[in-house]
């Protein structure tokens, strides 16, 4: 019985890092997304990932995305993205975010599987037109 416990703590103490590493990896995000850091996106995001936009019905690879900062960039500029991680699942982390712009904002439900501290899977869906809800 003293095996199992043990064996049980040492699996939650190893499983809890990840769960944090997550979170870290999910931070980098959202710091490198805020000002469009091709470099620092390009290396959080594993080379087979899918990145969903459920509301335009856009799904993306690696490099396609990478390729569309040049408009996130201009887009960007002056904003500011409030987030918070509401739950990990099944080894999927979903956020609400909120997208700050100078002259609007939304209000975004984002989902991230991280797998080696890359980002495999995200998708993207307006939860609402604004942050009041946030």
């Amino acid at each position: 019985m003293r095996a199992i416990v043990f064996a049980i703590a040492v699996l939650t103490l190893t499983l809890a890092p990840a769960r944090a590493d997550d979170g870290a990896i999910i931070d980098r995000w959202y710091s490198a997304l805020l000002v469009a850091d091709r470099t620092e996106l390009s290396d959080l995001l594993a080379d087979d990932v899918q990145i969903k936009l459920d509301d335009l019905g856009v799904v993306q690879n690696k490099q396609e995305f990478i390729a569309s900062i040049d408009d996130w960039q201009t887009a960007v500029t002056g904003a500011a993205i409030r987030h918070r991680i509401e739950k990990t699942e099944a080894g999927v982390t979903s956020v609400i975010a909120c997208y700050d712009f100078p002259s609007n904002d939304m209000l975004m439900q984002e989902t991230f599987a991280v797998t080696d501290n890359r980002i495999t899977a995200s998708s993207q869906a307006a939860i609402a037109e604004n942050c009041e809800a946030y």
